[in-house]
């Protein structure tokens, strides 16, 4: 499973990056606005600190607008992503992005009918939101399932299946148990992923007897 962290803070990215465990970074604009920064130089300076995929989310919800914003958002970095939103005008926009070699996020998806669609548009990644499903009382996790079985009965779709609204270890886990390709998590979520108190007590305990000894090792 690969992990994006779902972040605008380039101090986060850089720290989370160089554990070695990042495979790319998802934003959108609720996170550029957290950021209190203009969209291309937040962009241009995470693309210079990952090497993975960065998704950057068109504002426009028209086929013409959203080309024009990919049109400026790809040339940033060719490693560039540029997210769009489940609509037909979004799915559009997919298909003749891919069509021009461009990795496109096709984001709110809440049915595996809409998965189908960003699928047959040729997206690199779709991003179901198991957390918000959860909110309102159905199953994210069943999302993912459902998604997984159906791209799995047709070797020509290609899209990865990207869990997004990941709010604790558990979905994580969940959804690497059902295989999904890609994970984005909150920092403090990617963080949680370390804890765990028999660890912190295991280590406790060694370093009590090792002091015992009087050794150092360098």
């Amino acid at each position: 499973m690969k992990f994006f962290v779902d972040t605008a803070d380039t101090a986060e990215i850089k720290s989370l990056a160089a554990s070695g465990l990042l495979d790319g970074v998802t934003t959108n604009p609720s996170l550029i606005a957290k950021s209190g920064r203009k969209i291309l130089e937040v962009v241009a300076e995470i693309c210079g600190i990952v090497e993975g995929p960065v998704s950057a989310e068109v504002a426009a919800t028209d086929y013409e607008g959203m080309m024009r914003e990919a049109a400026v958002l790809k040339r940033i970095a060719s490693n560039v992503t540029v997210k769009l939103p489940l609509t037909p005008d979004g799915i559009r926009a997919c298909k003749t992005l891919t069509g021009e070699g461009v990795m496109t996020n096709v984001t709110l998806c809440f049915s595996p009918a809409q998965a189908i669609l960003a699928a047959k548009a040729g997206a690199t990644f779709i991003s179901p939101f198991v957390g918000r499903l959860d909110d309102v009382g159905q199953d994210g996790l069943g999302l993912i399932a459902d998604i997984l079985e159906i791209y799995a009965n047709y070797p020509s779709f290609t899209t990865e299946v990207l869990a997004a609204s990941v709010r604790h270890p558990i979905h994580l886990i969940e959804c690497a148990k059902l295989g999904a390709h890609v994970a984005t998590l909150p920092p403090n979520v990617l963080r949680m992923l370390y804890n765990h108190p028999l660890t912190d007590a295991g280590l406790k305990g060694f370093l009590a007897d090792w002091a015992k000894t009087g050794q150092t090792i360098a």
